[in-house]
């Protein structure tokens, strides 16, 4: 499958909602989920009404809204939910039952036969229904391959629409998950969707592994909040697939990511990550000397992703002792100074000598960059920060 032609499946409003800080009324939910329309995701995937009475007014509402994105819902590999999650309104549902020894053996029970004899009554049930379907494998990395291999050559001979790979507790690699998806693209012809946790901080590399291997769909969480570390965060997905070719994310309205960041860290509690992909503060700033010369002449010297792409500017931070005088004179010129060489060296090492003495704020910078325009002596601006410092 070519990179260009995969769809995100949003789960902000399923698996994030698992995040242990999230509690989100309906009136959040609305705004999750037309942000994330805006933003051009294909699904939003909401928690199964059969989670709570308010959980299936919350699936109906979203269904309702009208949506470009199709809605999606996520049950047991059960009959009678499936028939629950129809019933909201939902454009698809997604069925999943775990796989692994592990959660048959400590969770339903239930055989390799007993479980494709189950999802045959779904499925049929489902097919009449008019309806997408999805079946995943819950913990698949952990279940014996040729057992899922049979189950999902099973649910394909029935026509479902989907078929998904869950590293339901993050233990996979890319290698492994490469490896898997291919196998399984050479026994099924149905879309293939890949859902990855982040426990040991894999699932975007995974993701994209995925993708690379022939899987259509990846499931995205906004930050990446979901259950214990998360999944495959929305940003982090986009930011890899960018750098690989930004025509791949282009049909996505980039500059609303910030927005959706935010808003939804704002929601549940929690700052952006310093080191956040895209959306970070310290993202697109750039503060060693030889850095901030080379991204001054050519910004991609020093930047795989283009701040501009996603409504954003890059900082060139000049206010501390690796500082270079280019980056110095960059900010005279931002300010409309008219300074020589000589005397933008000599700032520059009056900027790190005082930066060894403390942190210093832009503001001083610019204290001094003014005073040498004026003919004042920059030694005052010394004294003031000791001064300050000191105090």
């Amino acid at each position: 499958m070519s990179l260009d032609q995969f769809s995100i499946i949003e789960s902000t409003l399923r698996e994030g909602e698992q995040f242990v800080n999230a509690f989100f009324s309906p009136t959040q939910k609305i705004q999750i989920a037309q942000m994330l329309d805006d933003f051009g995701v294909e699904y939003i995937e909401v928690t199964s009404p059969l989670a709570s009475p308010q959980s299936r007014k919350d699936c109906e509402m979203i269904a309702a809204m009208g949506l470009n994105a199709k809605v999606l819902t996520h049950v047991r590999c059960n009959l009678e939910d499936a028939k629950v999650a129809v019933e909201c309104g939902v454009d698809g549902v997604d069925v999943v039952i775990g796989t692994s020894s592990y959660l048959r053996d400590f969770s339903h029970g239930k055989s390799i036969d007993e479980i494709i004899d189950l999802s045959r009554d779904v499925f049929e049930y489902l097919k009449d229904q008019n309806v997408e379907t999805r079946f995943s494998t819950e913990d698949s990395l952990r279940s014996d391959p040729e057992d899922i291999f049979r189950l999902y050559e099973a649910v394909n001979a029935q026509g479902i629409d989907r078929v998904g790979i869950a590293d339901t507790v993050g233990i996979g690699n890319p290698r492994q998950i490469y490896e898997l998806v291919s196998n399984l693209r050479q026994r099924v012809d149905t879309d293939i969707e890949f859902h990855g946790h982040n426990d040991t901080g894999c699932a975007i590399a995974n993701a994209f592994a995925a993708l690379e291997a022939g899987a259509t769909h990846v499931d995205t969480s906004v930050l990446g909040i979901g259950e214990r570390n998360g999944i495959t965060a929305l940003g982090g997905l986009v930011a890899r697939l960018y750098a690989e070719d930004a025509q791949y994310v282009a049909k996505y309205n980039l500059p609303l990511l910030i927005k959706l960041d935010k808003t939804v860290a704002r929601m549940v509690g929690v700052d952006i990550p310093f080191n956040n992909y895209i959306t970070g503060f310290s993202a697109f700033t750039h503060k060693a000397g030889i850095h901030a010369k080379a991204v001054l002449n050519n910004p991609s010297t020093y930047e795989i992703l283009k701040p501009e792409d996603f409504g954003l500017t890059r900082y060139i931070h000049i206010a501390h002792r690796l500082t270079g005088w280019n980056a110095v004179k960059d900010r005279a010129e931002q300010l409309n100074l008219t300074l020589s060489d000589e005397e933008i060296k000599h700032i520059t090492h009056q900027i790190k000598q005082l930066s060894d003495e403390a942190m210093l704020t832009l503001d001083v910078v610019d204290t001094l960059l003014l005073n040498a325009h004026n003919g004042k002596n920059g030694n005052d601006v010394v004294t003031q920060q000791t001064a300050e410092q000191e105090a």
